[in-house]
């Protein structure tokens, strides 16, 4: 919904390393906003501030920008489309907006999440993810957090493929040029380690 997360970022001149260091060490982040039409407008958020948005809209939820600039307000409909972290501590190192037009479609990458539990689990199987995301085009308010699939008729060495999932109203499949395997149900590893072994030949065979 639009208005639901907003974000309070202030517009910045200053650029590079050490400019960044700087504001991350009082407690903000350097971020981009950009979009389709040629924008780019540095920015700096409050890490606080960010990292709770963040935990509500992941990816895949619209977030108003309220940018300030001196005494100027101005509202960007935005993506938080990429975070930079640090690989050891975790904390943000720099953000990228994309603008979006409402009224636009978008591609956005949507979490998989099977639900229920396969006939092949209840087996000894394994139930295996192999693309944790899948591609997709819709609306940006029509963006799913998640995309959920059911796996309960799932079988040993079953696998259910892109092009076999079922996408909510408004949203399809990104153009894909192989009907690439999502997750599947692999034979149990015991099973799979026994076989391997039988298959030898004994030595001096």
């Amino acid at each position: 919904m639009v208005g639901e997360f907003v974000l309070e970022v202030e517009k910045r001149e200053g650029k590079g390393k050490g400019v960044a260091r700087k504001l991350r060490a009082k407690g903000y982040v350097p971020a981009i906003f950009y979009n389709n039409k040629g924008e780019n407008i540095l920015l700096t958020v409050k890490t606080s501030q960010f990292e709770k948005i963040y935990s509500m809209v992941h990816k895949t939820k619209i977030v108003d920008l309220k940018i300030k600039n001196g005494e100027e307000l101005e509202t960007k409909h935005a993506l938080i489309w990429d975070v930079q972290r640090d690989p050891v501590k975790n904390f943000a190192l720099h953000v990228d907006f994309l603008g979006v037009d409402l009224s636009e479609e978008v591609y956005v990458e949507v979490p998989v999440v099977p639900v229920g539990k396969s006939k092949g689990e209840e087996r000894g199987g394994v139930l295996n993810i192999y693309r944790e995301i899948i591609p997709v085009v819709c609306l940006p308010t029509a963006i799913p957090e998640k995309i959920e699939v059911d796996v309960s008729e799932l079988d040993i060495n079953d696998n259910i493929h892109v092009k076999d999932i079922k996408l909510p109203e408004g949203v399809r499949l990104e153009e894909v040029e192989d009907n690439f395997a999502v997750l599947g149900v692999e034979p149990p590893e015991k099973e799979a380690t026994e076989e391997g072994e039988e298959s030898k030949e004994p030595e001096g065979a």
